[in-house]
């Protein structure tokens, strides 16, 4: 079809098409940066130059003069599901928490301390009010960290995402020095296995909880679960707990081998990715006692053990390897820094064991 043909035959409504009639709002982004500037400012370490409106952060590297031989660490990642249930409860400034601790703490388990995080925002329409709250709390995450916020984007994807849906995703870089890389490498027979409790589900597993509290139990985010003490709602959305700070705390106070940060694949599966393959690492579940909404979902859901302890963190979101004689200086100072965590298990030999990492025992009541 020529040009000509294709005019001829174009509606003509008096005007022309644009960007915003196709949906995507420049103003209304605009208006979004300029909110989120005063969070993203929070965060900023003395390495960072500029601000909010580059095409790139930029973050000043002589400041690693000071090391040996630094090793840079990266890592990015999202918070999966757990999106949706803070756009059906209209609450956008706690999910940013959820998004940093994913991030900082896989940097953190190579000992790598984090030095600046980017984000991802997608939204089928700009709210810009919405978007800022969702910044606010990704700022809040890295001040937590001790990371700053250099930059990110917001992409409108009308007709992709409906008008009140989004995603978010971040990418982090943190560096650690040559000789203090932890790793399986430095894991030996007789280390002691640290816990350290979570905050509840943090951001992994919530297509398995979605689907046992709203399908199965038929259940409402407003509704008040006695055992959580308050909404469904506000339990599920409670915020990730962020241990980069505390970790790097325990790095300097005393000997630390490994951590393993308890994500998606649950304990044992994570745990596994940092024992080396002659060794194997026992966790004992009768140390601690999950949170209440492990066990509503499991119940609920009618959900074996093996395939909750597969999925959720069950109430750890964080363990340290250290030598025996590291433990009480390790408890005290994750003590000190308001952490609850306690001796969950041992480093073995592998023998006759085929996995990394297994769970024995059962959960204290």
């Amino acid at each position: 079809m020529s040009s000509a043909e294709f005019e001829q035959r174009a509606p003509h409504a008096g005007a022309g098409a644009s960007y915003a009639a196709a949906g995507v709002d420049i103003e209304a982004g605009d208006r979004a940066v300029e909110l989120m500037k005063e969070w993203v400012k929070k965060t900023k370490r003395p390495e960072v130059l500029g601000g909010l409106g580059g095409f790139a952060g930029l973050f000043d590297a002589s400041a690693l003069k000071r090391y040996e031989r630094p090793l840079l660490a990266s890592a990015t990642d999202g918070v999966g599901t757990k999106v949706d249930l803070a756009r059906k409860m209209g609450v956008y400034d706690t999910i940013g928490h959820d998004l940093v601790g994913m991030v900082v703490d896989d940097l953190v388990v190579c000992g790598a301390e984090p030095l600046f995080m980017t984000d991802y925002i997608c939204v089928g329409k700009v709210h810009p009010e919405r978007v800022a709250a969702i910044v606010k709390g990704i700022a809040e995450g890295c001040v937590l960290a001790g990371c700053a916020l250099v930059g990110g984007e917001t992409a409108e994807h009308p007709g992709l995402l409906g008008p009140d849906d989004f995603d978010v995703a971040g990418a982090g870089t943190g560096v650690v020095e040559y000789d203090q890389l932890l790793g399986a490498d430095r894991i030996r027979e007789g280390d002691a296995v640290i816990a350290m409790a979570s905050s509840g589900l943090h951001s992994n597993g919530y297509s398995l909880v979605r689907h046992v509290v709203f399908d199965r139990a038929k259940m409402t985010l407003d509704q008040h679960v006695e055992e959580f003490g308050r909404t469904l709602g506000e339990e599920l959305l409670e915020p990730t707990k962020i241990y980069s700070l505390d970790c790097l705390a325990l790095t300097r106070t005393t000997e630390v081998h490994g951590f393993s940060h308890i994500t998606g694949g649950g304990l044992a599966n994570n745990l596994a990715r940092v024992i080396p393959d002659h060794l194997h690492a026992t966790v004992d579940r009768s140390t601690w006692t999950p949170g209440a909404v492990f066990d509503l979902v499991g119940t609920a859901g009618q959900v074996e053990r093996l395939e909750l302890e597969k999925t959720l963190n069950m109430g750890v979101g964080m363990m340290a390897v250290v030598p025996d004689a590291s433990v009480d200086v390790a408890l005290q100072t994750l003590a000190d820094r308001g952490v609850d965590a306690w001796v969950a298990g041992e480093i073995l030999a592998r023998g006759d064991h085929r996995d990394g990492a297994e769970l024995t025992g059962d959960y204290a009541k």
